[in-house]
């Protein structure tokens, strides 16, 4: 009997729950959940994820309209899903939200510092990398993490809101567009679509060094930063 292959949403959310707990665990984390964050430091993280996304996104509609070179409709299919349900579809992108508060910040007058570009640019260039080499796989791994990335920006949107009194979604349009559905639609999507295990490797592989920029982001962003204490209880804007 033939063993089922396992799928790859599970292989990714067991093999990086490490990654998860030490993102959790840094000072620009507690910082926010404590109240504490510097203005400065979240509009620098919506800075760094600007980068990041325009690259990623980028990459993505070209490979979903197979604009990648030396790629071909066979392969597309395979690694992306078939041209009617593709794992990458428009409804995804997360680049105008991050665009719109940082256009809300900019008003207020408060602009990205100069922490964690360097650390930004260089994940942005790997994505390039790796769509200049029409590495779809890697692709999808970063497009896992950065949109899982929203779920847990839903939990900590009310602390935001609150440390800096915003009103509605002013300011947190990015953390607050994590959708559980949408969520569902994509990983499904990735389920049916990614059952080779050699191309789930690459998929896992890729999610580890999204990861992996991703702590190099946050430990940026957290120097000088006391180490988190204690979360209180969220105050909610009304």
């Amino acid at each position: 009997m033939t063993t089922a292959p396992a799928a790859v949403v599970e292989r990714l959310r067991t093999s990086t729950r490490t990654w998860h707990d030490a993102l959790e665990a840094t000072p620009f984390a507690g910082a926010m959940i404590a109240g504490t964050l510097p203005i400065e430091r979240y509009v620098c993280q919506l800075a760094a994820y600007r980068l990041v996304l325009e690259a990623l996104e980028g990459a993505l509609e070209g490979a979903s309209e197979g604009r990648l070179e030396g790629t071909h409709e066979g392969e597309l299919a395979r690694v992306t899903g078939s041209s009617a349900a593709p794992v990458w579809s428009p409804d995804l992108r997360k680049l105008p939200f991050i665009e719109r508060d940082l256009a809300y910040f900019a008003e207020l007058g408060t602009s990205p510092g100069p922490w964690a570009a360097e650390e930004a640019e260089t994940f942005a260039a790997e994505i390039r990398r790796r769509a200049d080499a029409s590495d779809l796989p890697a692709l999808l791994g970063f497009l896992y993490v950065m949109e899982g990335s929203t779920l847990g920006a839903l939990v900590l949107h009310p602390y935001v809101s609150a440390a800096y009194g915003l009103p509605g979604a002013d300011g947190v349009a990015y953390y607050t567009s994590g959708d559980r559905d949408r969520w569902a639609r994509l990983t499904a999507r990735m389920n049916r679509a990614l059952t080779d295990p050699g191309t789930q490797d690459q998929v896992v592989a890729a999610a580890h060094s999204a990861f992996r920029h991703a702590a190099a982001i946050t430990g940026a962003l957290s120097v000088d930063l006391s180490p988190p204490s204690p979360s209180p209880t969220p105050t909610h804007v009304r």
